[in-house]
């Protein structure tokens, strides 16, 4: 695995990332009262030829979530979201994952150069994510990790306090983080926060000392078909016992 890239699958998960299992297939076994499924995108272990043709014919001349790759191996290995199928809706809601991330060094970001709320939510998003492992996702999935459905929330800082949008972010680096599932349109709204930290570094671009952290929410899942309602999602009460 290589040291500056996320995890290739979601591993063990830690105090610095919270979870929410909305209800697992009864197939998911409970170890000290905790299920197997503590897992969100976990390192992949190193993939046989043979897996990295598959991965790579897998991807290959489909409309990835990003256009640009993580990095050359990522590249390489044909790893990277993809959009999802026309009129897809997160039907069955399986993992929810949140976490935050902050750059120190933010200002608004509006230079472009990927800094502020863009490094953040690229964080936060990390930070959701590679604490875990879900295995058993290939199984809960009709069409396996390949097909599973992405839904990413970030609540991001606003502009100026006069403002009532929030902070830009670029959102094609957001989505390469992502490597393998379905990709749906990434949600932003106003959240997280902004604060001083008393320090500038000229020589990283600081024209103060204003920080920006942002908040992240990833949920993965996929589709039934079905269409019910106006919930996008099904919901269960802890009280039925189930």
């Amino acid at each position: 695995e290589h040291p500056q890239s996320p995890p290739l699958l979601f591993q063990m998960m830690t105090s610095s990332s919270s979870f929410i299992i909305p209800k697992l297939p009864k197939y998911f076994s409970s170890v000290g009262g905790r299920s197997q499924l503590l897992a969100s995108f976990s390192s992949l272990s190193p993939p046989s030829s043979t897996h990295k043709r598959k991965l790579s014919s897998q991807n290959n001349n489909n409309n990835l979530a990003s256009s640009q790759s993580w990095s050359e191996e990522w590249k390489s290995l044909g790893l990277g979201a993809r959009l999802p199928k026309p009129g897809s809706r997160l039907t069955n809601l399986m993992f929810v994952q949140m976490g935050f991330g902050v750059d120190q060094h933010g200002n608004d970001g509006s230079s472009g150069s990927g800094g502020g709320a863009t490094q953040a939510s690229v964080r936060a998003v990390r930070n959701a994510i590679e604490f875990n492992s879900i295995p058993g996702i290939i199984e809960a999935v009709p069409g396996g990790r390949s097909e599973m459905l992405i839904s990413v929330k970030l609540g991001i800082p606003l502009k100026r306090e006069n403002s009532s949008e929030p902070m830009e972010v670029n959102l094609n680096e957001v989505a390469k983080v992502f490597p393998y599932g379905r990709l749906m349109p990434i949600q932003t709204v106003v959240g997280g926060l902004t604060f001083n930290t008393g320090r500038i570094v000229r020589e990283l671009g600081d024209v103060d000392d204003l920080a920006v952290c942002v908040a992240a929410c990833v949920s993965i899942g996929y589709d039934s078909g079905e269409r019910g309602g106006e919930e996008i999602h099904a919901m269960h009460d802890t009280k039925d016992g189930n």
